[in-house]
């Protein structure tokens, strides 16, 4: 019997569910990764760059264990066409199930080809801790707010590491499709470069055990000051499943008992939960979920948008995260909270401008947590931030960046400024400019807003759309009401 192990976002060969099952019951096994150009971004995305440097980096490490990962490249029911025509005698393939976004629909398509192929599929739930439709309030319904969602999930067993057995002597090991190799290697060639980026398996598991040995007993505090680096950054290693979640709450259990831990371990629950609400709302990647807010007037203005980009708003906690995530592919979390509150708060832009744009660039892009992000700051998600609190990006900065040392890092033309004035340097007078060597409007912008006047204005843009929705729900029951009159 030929079967297949095809990886998506399970880049690894331990603790893989799919793959376990796909040794243990095979006589001969293909293992896979299919590159498909539709799913492609732009040339500068360090997403793809990112992901691409996953795959080549699982490549390797089948290849050290004397096996072959093959690369189908293209079209993907044309690929498995030709996989089939390969090896007539496939049989069975095996994955690990995507329960949202565009890997649920592709996996709705190809269940349907290897049906007709005569390929039996096996599926299993891989990617998180508890799966989205396993957790349910006692009703039966889906939670909507996290607190109640977490105490259910804290208390439920949590799934064990999986032992794989790796038999190599199973593998098909002769190159199949060297076209498609050379087309992945020539699209690999072509990703951007980006700054430091250590990706892999054992890249993943030594910043696990940094962040268990040194960062995780003091999280729930050092984890919102940028210049501390404390927050885990395993993010950038799950979004491929270069490591796997069960891992990672193994390891994070077995260690001492702190309020660190107890932190993390909520954040872990947080993730099952942005996958159980994107599985539960598929639409949420396009569609506000509070129906409340599907009405917001954004403003939309495309050049603050590129001062947003840019990292050139003139609030320099904004700009130093930006140019942090230009420069990395990453940002950190509380500074995602600060820009996203900024953009749609401040700036009045969509979300989903905001939500595309961290999908280009974050190299731990992960749809259901970025969406859900997105729409907690705008305050059009389920269990968000209220409307009318927003973040003021000044007072943000002088509490978690105090002495401006993660502002000066990111923001250069700032570095000289010797006093709290970096957290707004628009008040810097004339002879401080002249001293600290930065010339505010030419070497650095002036704050391209008012926060306290757009803090004012947004607060009135939410509440009519919150007033324009209660209206138009009196309509639709009144006009219910007439028509049970009737009768």
């Amino acid at each position: 019997m030929v079967s297949v192990m095809w990886f998506r976002r399970d880049l690894r060969l331990e603790d893989n569910v799919a793959l376990k099952q796909a040794f243990q019951d095979s006589d001969s096994l293909l293992l896979l990764f299919h590159v498909n150009p539709k799913q492609f971004l732009s040339d500068n995305s360090s997403n793809q760059a990112a992901f691409f440097k996953s795959v080549a980096g699982l490549r390797d490490e089948v290849k050290m264990k004397k096996g072959t990962l093959h690369i189908l490249y293209g079209d993907i029911e044309e690929c498995f066409l030709k996989l089939k025509k390969e090896i007539p005698d496939w049989s069975n393939i095996y994955i690990n199930r995507d329960e949202t976004g565009y890997g649920l629909e592709r996996d709705k398509l190809v269940s349907t080809i290897f049906k007709e192929l005569g390929v039996t599929a096996h599926g299993y739930y891989d990617h998180h801790i508890h799966a989205a439709r396993e957790i349910k309030t006692n009703s039966g319904t889906y939670y909507k707010v996290f607190t109640p969602y977490y105490n259910k999930w804290i208390e439920l067993e949590k799934p064990g590491v999986v032992k794989v057995v790796f038999d190599e002597t199973k593998l098909i090991k002769e190159p199949l499709f060297s076209k498609d190799e050379d087309q992945f290697n020539h699209s690999l060639d072509k990703q951007i470069a980006i700054k430091e980026l250590q990706l892999g398996n054992q890249a993943a598991h030594e910043r696990l055990d940094i962040f268990i040995k040194q960062d995780l007993n003091d999280y729930n505090e050092a984890r919102d000051y940028p210049l501390k680096n404390a927050t885990s950054q395993l993010s950038k290693h799950l979004r491929a499943g270069e490591l796997s979640i069960r891992t990672v709450y193994d390891e994070v259990s077995r260690s001492n008992y702190s309020s660190g831990k107890e932190t993390f371990i909520k954040e872990l629950a947080w993730r099952d939960f942005y996958n159980m609400i994107y599985a539960t709302h598929p639409d949420q990647k396009d569609q506000s979920i509070n129906l409340s807010f599907r009405q917001v007037e954004w403003e939309n203005n495309e050049q603050l948008f590129d001062n947003w980009k840019e990292g050139m708003t003139g609030f320099p906690l904004v700009d130093a995260a930006m140019r942090q995530l230009k420069e990395t592919g990453w940002m950190h979390n509380r500074l995602r909270m600060v820009t996203a509150s900024f953009l749609t708060k401040d700036l009045l832009i969509d979300w989903r401008w905001g939500e595309k744009y961290f999908q280009e660039m974050l190299v731990d892009y992960d749809p259901a947590s970025n969406i859900g992000g997105w729409q907690w700051a705008a305050s059009t998600g389920t269990d968000s931030v209220p409307y009318f609190r927003i973040f003021n990006p000044t007072t943000q900065s002088e509490k978690f960046d105090k002495n401006g040392d993660f502002i000066k890092y990111y923001v250069p033309e700032l570095k000289n400024i010797a006093n709290l004035k970096i957290h707004d340097p628009s008040k810097l007078s004339e002879k401080e400019q002249n001293e600290f060597g930065v010339m505010i409007g030419k070497d650095y912008p002036e704050p391209i807003i008012s926060h306290k006047q757009r803090r004012q204005l947004t607060i009135k843009v939410f509440e009519e759309s919150k007033k324009v929705f209660e209206e138009s729900r009196k309509i639709i029951v009144n006009k219910e009401v007439a028509k049970r009159e009737e009768f």
